[in-house]
């Protein structure tokens, strides 16, 4: 499998029409990926809060169209990054979207933890409340947004539900570089799983963006990262067949027990 991380940069200048365009045609240059991965909120900027009402759409939106469009033109396994969803009760969530080649909807994943704890998209947003997993030819995705990375329970529930290959779409600050490189590293090597953590560039409300996007092997080796913050495509093949040997070889998994609460 070939996986198409784009680190896209937010700029507060330009447009989010504009950008919707700008990446589309990124994601089209992508024809010879099996999947490709945008970070979240890249329309908007994740710091950009308020921006979510006013840039906020349906779940079939116009980002959906033109992604979707993107994803049948080129072929490819879309992970779509998230986009500011309005429900039609008026709940605003942050959702992901991932297309098959044809430009189908595949899945949708509503964020389950939301960052800022008293303010910014903690009160702005609605939390999501499902795990998804989306199977792929030969393999199953498991999806999670920025902030979930914190949470390692939501991982082990996507690799109970069956994924190999976990994403992480994010917009996760520079000053916590450290933290994002650690805990994907984290994630990999007990879930036994590849992990593909994109992430955004640029600055968004004046938030440096850590980039940095990753692809890292069940082992836990990193397979490929792009060294800076700036705007940048990394592909990476791997094959996904490996998160079954590495279970076999060192079967930790299998020595889970029950959890126990006070």
């Amino acid at each position: 499998m070939r996986a198409s991380l784009l680190q896209i940069g937010a700029d507060d200048a330009e447009s989010v029409a504009s950008r919707r365009t700008r990446v589309a045609s990124l994601v089209r240059e992508q024809s010879d990926a099996d999947l490709v991965v945008l970070p979240e909120l890249w329309t908007t900027g994740a710091f950009a809060y308020e921006s979510f009402a006013a840039e906020s759409e349906p779940l079939k939106g116009p980002t959906y169209e033109v992604m979707a469009r993107a994803a049948a033109d080129t072929g490819v396994w879309l992970h779509a990054g998230s986009v500011p969803e309005r429900d039609p009760d008026g709940t605003l969530y942050n959702t992901s979207l991932v297309f098959a080649p044809d430009g189908s909807l595949a899945a949708s994943y509503r964020k389950i933890h939301r960052f800022g704890f008293d303010r910014g998209e903690a009160v702005l947003m609605g939390a999501g409340s499902e795990l998804v997993t989306v199977r792929l030819p030969g393999t199953t995705v498991g999806l999670s947004t920025c902030y979930d990375l914190r949470f390692p329970e939501l991982f082990r529930g996507l690799v109970d539900a069956g994924a190999e290959v976990l994403v992480v779409s994010a917009g996760w600050p520079e000053r916590r570089l450290g933290h994002w490189t650690l805990l994907a590293r984290a994630r990999a090597v007990e879930n036994q799983a590849f992990v593909l953590a994109c992430g955004t560039s640029g600055g968004h409300a004046g938030v440096a963006q850590a980039g940095h996007s990753m692809v890292i092997d069940p082992w836990g080796e990193v397979l490929g990262e792009v060294a800076g913050a700036g705007d940048a495509v990394l592909s990476v093949e791997f094959d996904p067949a490996r998160v079954g040997v590495v279970r076999e070889e060192f079967p930790a998994l299998k020595d889970r027990r029950p959890h126990f609460h006070a």
